[in-house]
């Protein structure tokens, strides 16, 4: 405790040398370091950027030397690279060989993760899987009183009650940290102990300056969490001494009492007054002087110098490791089971849904790891029928029911992956991912960076999505907005839009999470789903064959014809609607080839370039809106890569989606492709 409150002044006086960056700190809560002592090192813990003292702790119990603890915090606070939590790029409390998964959250939005973790502990011990931490674990997830408040918080404990409710174990410990501040905003009085009361959730409160009565209190709460199986919150009541960060002046919006009240609650000298005599403050003046010297010693420390350094835990893929591992199946007989004795591949051409389902059910019956969930996936199998018959073959500890709640589903997620699952979670529409889409953002993508490799969660989400949805319409139904996908960094997005490229890009966005810990959405165009013909009724030119042994690399493109005319680069229901208007063209003496990017993060960049300089004309046909679409990556791509050639582009217009018929009138459609087509032509 006395070594995380000297590490908070230290970071204020490597700030003033201009060599600390990080000076929020855990004053006045270090008593969070009971919270470690009363868990295991095994327990998996998410930790509050205030819960030095429990990193601490746990270093400790670990076996290692306090000096040693110390200094790994102050190389985060420098930013050094031999920092063991995430190499420099962010001051965190983290380390894989303490069970403690690094945390950026300001705003709880690791609290998902947390209940994904205890989940994830107890469905692997039913599935019989091994897993990161015993089965036996607690895990324990700290946070602030104003992060209570938060959506994602509320989230978070909504599930794990409805966990409670369903019967499903799930060893969680929360612990809010409740200093009665959110920076400047004071929670009003009796507020946190009402929030913190949910269903399914045992309550205990404890004060940071009692330790007997915190150690007592946290003694019968771990004992009771870990043998019963079931979540409990501790509000821990705590004080906040040096403002919310080190250019933050509490004089200025709180009263001198209310200072002078916070002192009389000082966890350190209500230690030191149990330990009693004068050993306490010499020893809390020799640890202050061990945190000066580490502080000298670490100051000069190496930081990142380059970009290439910077991104390199970000999204490392082995590309022939990936395909190699895409051809894993099961053996003959396990996959005659899984498909009740009709392999897919001797079914005859299938619709893109029939295609996907086959490749699911492939996967779970390959990867025992493999689970697939969420709204209306298992009895049901699916609003459109994609995971139909999934639950009936693999037992719904595998294919299983979500709440209604999208953070909650990644959460899951997450918390799945990081436990050593390979979760397949679903998202029903596009439109519904964007109240949740930090889970992606900020904790998914983000965890390999922030843990310099450490830690992965592996994660394919599927997702339903596009426009061109008839009879069922409106914008949560027809959804295009896909740049904020785009723009969250090492994340896949692949947009499979052929029948017979939907197994292979699964397959390997599965290789690539078992492989690599990689997260990947599976963008599916919902109007593509049960489509089967393509130019006229009946042709049947929409289906295609189940293949096991085809590719299809990350970040690569498919092309349909030869035309030497023209290249339409497009994706989603942009290619049906692409080879149409290709055929139009030909009947008027322009030959056209269309190119299927297939993954839209990453572009196909080398494949765009070879097949727009064998036509010098290129058409980018986007279904996605007109500002912030993919074809303003596309086009930027063929620019910077020095294309000289002739470039347009159509897309939709910057609008969202209504209802009926009127979606076509602000949707992408045929005509504007072809007459921009003809345009390009001159």
């Amino acid at each position: 405790m006395a070594g995380s409150r000297q590490l908070d002044l230290q970071a204020r006086r490597l700030r003033e040398r201009g060599v600390g960056f990080y000076t929020i700190g855990s004053a006045g809560h270090e008593s969070n370091a009971l919270v470690a002592e009363a868990l295991r090192v095994d327990d998996p813990a998410l930790l509050h950027y205030r819960s030095g003292g429990f990193f601490l702790q746990r270093a400790m119990q670990a076996g290692r030397s306090l000096e040693d603890g110390l200094r790994a915090v102050l190389l985060g606070m420098v930013a050094a690279t031999s920092d063991p939590a995430s190499g420099g790029r962010h001051k965190v409390f983290g380390d894989a060989s303490l069970s403690v998964i690094p945390q950026t959250s300001t705003i709880a939005s690791h609290l998902p993760r947390a209940v994904g973790v205890a989940f994830a502990l107890g469905r692997a011990k039913r599935l019989g899987l091994d897993s990161a931490w015993p089965h036996d674990a607690v895990t324990v997830c700290s946070f602030g009183d104003a992060s209570l408040n938060h959506s994602t918080a509320v989230g978070a404990l909504n599930t794990a009650g409805y966990c409670v409710a369903q019967g499903l174990p799930l060893a969680l410990l929360f612990v809010c940290e409740d200093n009665g501040l959110g920076i400047s905003v004071p929670s009003p009085h009796g507020w946190v102990a009402e929030a913190a009361h949910r269903p399914g959730i045992g309550y205990v409160t404890a004060s940071g300056d009692d330790p007997d009565g915190l150690t007592a209190t946290l003694a019968e709460t771990v004992e009771a969490v870990r043998r019963t199986r079931r979540p409990a919150l501790l509000h821990l009541r705590t004080v906040r001494y040096l403002g919310h960060a080190g250019t933050d002046v509490e004089s200025g919006y709180r009263a001198p009492s209310a200072l002078a009240a916070d002192r009389e609650r000082d966890p350190l000298l209500a230690l030191a007054a149990r330990i009693g005599g004068s050993e306490p403050a010499a020893r809390y003046d020799e640890i202050g002087r061990i945190v000066a010297k580490l502080a000298d010693e670490v100051a000069p420390a190496p930081t990142l110098r380059s970009a290439p350094a910077i991104i390199a835990p970000l999204a490392p893929r082995d590309d022939a490791a990936i395909a190699a591992d895409a051809g894993r199946r099961a053996d003959s007989e396990a996959r005659l089971a899984a498909f009740g004795g009709k392999l897919p591949e001797r079914a005859g051409p299938m619709t893109l849904a029939q295609n996907i389902n086959a490749a699911l059910t492939d996967a779970l019956a390959a990867r025992p790891q493999a689970v697939v969930f969420g709204e209306d996936v298992g009895r049901k199998g699916g609003v459109y029928g994609l995971t139909r018959g999934l639950q009936q073959r693999f037992g719904a500890p595998r294919a299983f029911d979500t709440l209604l709640d999208e953070q909650a589903i990644l959460g899951l997620g997450l918390g799945l992956g990081v436990t050593g699952l390979l979760p397949i979670p679903e998202i029903q529409y596009l439109a519904y991912l964007h109240n949740a889409e930090d889970q992606l953002r900020g904790e998914a993508a983000s965890l390999r960076f922030f843990s310099a490799g450490s830690y992965t969660n592996p994660m394919v989400v599927r997702i339903a999505g596009l426009g061109y949805q008839k009879g069922f319409g409106g914008h949560f139904h027809n959804d295009d907005a896909v740049a904020v996908l785009r723009d969250v960094p090492g994340l896949v997005v692949a947009v499979p839009s052929r029948p017979e490229d939907a197994a292979p890009m699964l397959r390997s966005c599965l290789a690539a999470a078992s492989l690599h810990g990689q997260v990947s959405v599976f963008l599916e165009p919902i109007a593509l789903y049960h489509e089967r013909d393509l130019h006229s009724a009946g042709d049947r030119g929409w289906l295609a064959d189940y293949s096991l042994d085809t590719q299809a690399a990350i970040g690569s493109a498919r092309v349909h014809g030869a035309g030497a005319d023209l290249t339409i680069a497009t994706f989603g229901n942009g290619v049906r609607m692409s080879l149409r208007v290709a055929e139009r063209l030909a009947a008027q003496g322009i030959f056209a080839r269309v190119l299927d990017l297939r993954w839209i993060s990453p572009l196909p960049v080398e494949d765009l370039l070879r097949e727009a300089s064998a036509t010098g004309r290129v058409l980018v046909a986007d279904e996605t809106r007109h500002a912030g679409g993919v074809g303003e990556g596309v086009i930027t791509a063929l620019v910077e890569h020095g294309f000289a050639g002739r470039i347009a582009r159509v897309a939709s217009t910057d609008s969202y989606v209504p209802l009926g018929d009127a979606a076509t009138l602000v949707l992408l459609s045929e005509s504007d492709i072809e007459s921009a087509a003809l345009s390009l032509m001159g």
